[in-house]
Formats: C-alpha cells, sequence, structure tokens
C-alpha cells in the first residue's frame, strides 16, 4: 500500500479558491491598544465559563503583552473541523491558537497547517502529561500540539437496580435482560447514530477484543477477527431487549437525558453525566453509580477510546512566539483544574488526579486515570475523516450488521478512505 498522499498537495487548489474568502473568515484583528496583540483562539463551544476565564487569566498574566479572544467554534464536531479547514486553507492570519479534538493532529500537520512543538516548548508541553494524551497530539514522531483536556467513558449504573456491575458486555446484556423480564428498567444506553461516537463505539471495541482499524504503520486496514467481535457485540446489543428504542439516533447527550429519565440500567459515557444526574435528578443520583467499561473478552480489560482536545498554534499566526507562550498557561495546572470543576473534562496532566480539589468533586479520578492508562487512541493518518465516515456508515443503524459481511465491506471502503479515494470531506 502506498504511503497517504501529502495533504499540502491535496489543498492546494482549495486554498487558492478560498483565499478570496479570507477577509470573511477573518477576525476582528491581531493588535490592541499600546502594541498589545490579541490572540485569537478557536475552540469548541463551552457554557460553563471555564474555558472564558482561562482566557481571561491567561491575558491578566501576561502583563500586558497580549489578550486571548475566545471564538466558539459550532457546537458538533464535523462542524468544528470545517470551520478550521476553511480558516486555514484560506490562510488566515488571525487563527492564533486552534482546538483540535484528538482525532486532527495528523491531518492539519499534514497539511501544514499547524506548527510543531520542539526544544523546550515540547518538554514543557509533555511535561506530566499522560502519555496517551501526548500520542493523540504526535504525527510522525513529532508534536504538533499540546494536549489540553482528556475524555473517557466508565460503566455507569443504577445499584438499586444491580448490586454488582457487569464485567463483560455479555454480563451486561443477559442481567439487562434479566430486568426487563422484571418488567423494570432495564436499558443499555450508548451511542448509536450515525456519527462520530459511533466509530469510538467501534474502536473502544475492536482494540478491547485484540484488534485494532488499521495496521501499525497506518497503511492498511487491519480489522481482521477482532473486528467481526465487535461489530457482533453493536448487533447483540441493538437486537435485544438492552437497546434503547432511540439507540440509532443516540448521541452522548441523549444518552445523559435517557439515564436521568429513570429508563435504563446502564450508560456508557463521558464524567459529565455525574454532576449533571447530581443537579437534575438528586433522587435518582444516591443511586447512581460507576464501574470500569465492560470487558469484550473476560479477563482482558477493556481499551477505551481516548478523546479530548489538543491546542496547536496556526502556521500563518502572526504572533507564533505568544501564541506558544498562550498555549502553555491555558493548560496549566489551574486552568486544567478550573476545566474539570466546571466544565466537566478530565485533565491531561497527571498529577492532577491525585489532587484533593479534583478527587473531592471526581471520586471517580482513580477511575478515569485507570482508563485512560489503558487507552486506545483512533487511528492516525489524515484520511482520518474518511475512514470515520466509512465505518460509521457501514455500521449504522446496529440492528442491521451483518457483522462478517460489513467488516469485508468495510475493509474495502478503508482501503479506498486511505488511498484517498473515498469522501473528502
Amino acid at each position: 500500500m502506498p504511503r497517504v498522499p501529502s495533504l499540502r498537495s491535496r489543498w492546494a487548489s482549495a486554498a487558492a479558491g478560498l483565499a478570496v474568502v479570507a477577509s470573511a473568515l477573518t477576525g476582528c484583528g491581531s493588535s490592541g491598544q499600546s502594541g498589545q496583540a490579541t490572540l485569537n483562539w478557536y475552540n469548541f463551544p463551552d457554557d460553563s465559563g471555564a474555558l472564558q476565564q482561562a482566557a481571561d487569566r491567561c491575558g491578566q498574566q501576561s502583563g500586558g503583552r497580549y489578550t486571548i479572544r475566545y471564538n466558539k467554534l459550532p457546537r458538533g464536531a464535523d462542524g468544528q473541523r470545517q470551520q478550521l479547514v476553511r480558516r486555514m486553507a484560506a490562510h488566515d492570519t488571525d487563527v492564533d491558537i486552534l482546538g483540535l479534538d484528538v482525532t486532527w493532529p495528523a491531518e492539519f500537520a499534514e497539511a501544514g497547517w499547524i506548527h510543531e512543538w520542539t526544544g523546550q516548548l515540547r518538554d514543557r508541553a509533555t511535561a506530566d502529561t499522560l502519555d496517551a494524551a501526548v500520542r493523540t497530539a504526535t504525527w510522525q514522531g513529532r508534536l504538533y500540539a499540546a494536549p489540553y483536556n482528556s475524555n473517557t467513558q466508565l460503566l455507569w449504573y443504577r445499584d438499586d437496580l444491580v448490586q454488582t456491575p457487569p464485567g463483560t458486555w455479555a454480563e451486561m446484556l443477559a442481567k439487562a435482560d434479566e430486568l426487563a423480564r422484571a418488567g423494570k428498567p432495564h436499558y443499555v444506553e450508548i451511542q448509536g447514530a450515525q456519527y462520530e461516537g459511533l466509530t469510538v463505539w467501534f474502536n473502544t471495541l475492536i482494540t478491547s477484543a485484540g484488534g485494532s482499524i488499521l495496521t501499525p504503520d497506518a497503511q492498511a486496514p487491519s480489522l481482521g477477527a477482532p473486528a467481526v467481535t465487535a461489530a457482533t457485540v453493536m448487533h447483540d446489543l441493538a437486537t435485544s431487549p438492552a437497546a434503547d428504542p432511540s439507540l440509532p439516533n443516540q448521541m452522548e447527550d441523549q444518552n445523559r437525558l435517557a439515564m436521568e429519565s429513570g429508563t435504563a440500567a446502564f450508560e456508557l459515557n463521558y464524567p459529565f453525566v455525574y454532576p449533571s444526574m447530581k443537579a437534575n435528578q438528586p433522587e435518582l443520583f444516591q443511586h447512581f453509580r460507576w464501574a470500569p467499561y465492560p470487558a469484550v473478552i473476560p479477563g482482558r480489560p477493556a481499551s477505551v477510546t481516548i478523546g479530548g482536545i489538543d491546542l496547536a498554534v496556526g502556521a500563518y499566526s502572526r504572533h507564533p512566539d505568544l501564541a506558544f507562550e498562550a498555549t502553555l498557561c491555558l493548560r496549566d495546572r489551574e486552568n486544567q483544574l478550573t476545566n474539570a470543576l466546571k466544565g466537566g473534562l478530565p485533565p491531561s496532566l497527571r498529577s492532577l488526579y491525585q489532587a484533593a480539589e479534583l478527587t473531592r468533586s471526581y471520586p471517580f479520578a482513580a477511575d478515569v486515570l485507570a482508563a485512560l492508562d489503558s487507552a486506545s487512541i483512533r487511528p492516525k493518518t489524515p484520511a482520518y475523516q474518511n475512514v470515520s465516515i466509512a465505518i460509521s456508515h457501514t455500521l449504522s443503524p446496529p440492528a442491521d450488521i451483518r457483522p462478517e459481511k460489513d467488516v469485508a465491506d468495510l475493509h474495502g471502503q478503508i482501503q479506498d478512505a486511505l488511498g484517498s479515494k473515498g469522501l473528502i470531506p
């Protein structure tokens, strides 16, 4: 299999065409009063106020050398990526700091849109940082972003329905069936819609079964028997009493709401569900517990897909030195702690998981850290978006999955995606 073609050449014509709209995409300038630089930070929309607080704090700590303008990207990951791709293809000089989903650094690095972190900057960006988080920000052995926050899924369950949490998927489905026959809440809430969450589900299952989506060099599909096992688990859930009728349309927030409504016994989701349950359903919260993600193979712990955001410095920034400095500030200990406590996002700094300030609000901190230490990452390739689309389209809806046939079809689709023969979003 030949190497994936460079995205520099793939985006050359796009850059020429988008240059004419660069002025429309540009922010409100990059210079403030008295020579003070304004750094534009583009990141996911945060409603908690944690990101704005970090931007304000870092501006104040700069001694008047810069301020940070927090620009909110669209809510959906696809919309976030689309806006950043358009800006960078247009060589937008007012994009200083980019908040990248952990699957995007390879694509943006290959396209030449973000700066590499080297020397002391690399050392500072990786010190005390979780290994899996650093891996998401690395492309071909070079660091292209600084991990901002991490994320992972746990098994959440109700102890008034389940005394001992299931250790495997088979045990969980059997317990859900038992609860259904007893007329009790029994659904297993998970992300079954045709989007990135479905790819994450599949990636967690295949790595937990001992396989991978791509070969180690990311040049060809791997799949094989572990992929058939993963697809079978997805089909088994979707065709069992454990399946929420809304499974084909459910994303993380729909899972949260369903669990809070009282119809579910189990939920595979991120830690943001814990403070939400506490605030919205205090009675159910008394029975809301957590456990490690269930295993696919008995005796083999699950390898849960890592999530999160990596911060990169834009290649066309007028102030790259200040942008590197500001990025290190945005992800420092104080700001990551605020982001965890207010925004509900697990840190990428290892030492914070032992901090009393965090563990008081994150009683599951040790479980999150354990999951992150054994985490899997999604395929690292500039063609990731195409690979993910092939997976989510082939395996949707989960009830229609034909494990062996769909995995065989997926092999060819991923091969085409890696050769840039498939969709180019």
